[in-house]
């Protein structure tokens, strides 16, 4: 049997999320020496700060019928879906990210594992926002998911510059 989600659920699993990666970022910055790649890490942070005001002012903005479980999923994949990440077999938002830095991995380590896990957060954005109401802003939720594939996109460039330094 599957929960039945609804948005202000999803809302909060989001501001989890935010709140994970920023506490990654600002802890992987720790660990480079180079002041570029530190800022980097932390503007990331920043903007993780930022999603998660974004989520939970979406979230402060549902009505109590947008608190309801949503409309009926008759194939139950949007259901599975969300029930897979309240199990953490998708996404574990109750894992912390942090955890996994023992402060000896390499900048090159650290920039792999924030691609991870800005890679995870984009599906799983890409699969909560059909649970977002229109008037709320689908927009938003997009907007998010193109700042995080942005993320991927300075992480890459930064581990494509310790690449080219060290070869």
């Amino acid at each position: 049997m599957t929960i039945p989600f609804n948005a202000d659920e999803i809302f909060e699993i989001a501001e989890q999320i935010e709140r994970n990666g920023a506490r990654f970022y600002r802890r992987a910055a720790q660990g480079f020496t180079d002041s570029r790649a530190r800022e980097n890490l932390l503007d990331l942070a920043i903007m993780e700060d930022e999603h998660e005001k974004v989520f939970a002012t979406m979230r402060a903005e549902l009505s109590d019928e947008e608190r309801q479980p949503p409309a009926p999923d008759p194939w139950g994949e949007l259901a599975w879906y969300l029930q897979g990440i309240a199990d953490g077999h998708i996404f574990d938002v109750k894992a912390d990210p942090t955890k996994q830095l023992t402060g000896k991995e390499t900048p090159e380590e650290i920039l792999r594992m924030a691609i991870g896990l800005e890679k995870d957060s984009i599906v799983l954005y890409l699969g909560m926002r059909d649970m977002v109401p229109e008037r709320l802003g689908k927009d938003r939720v997009d907007a998010i998911i193109k700042e995080e594939m942005g993320h991927i996109a300075t992480l890459s460039n930064e581990l494509a510059s310790l690449k080219g330094s060290s070869g």
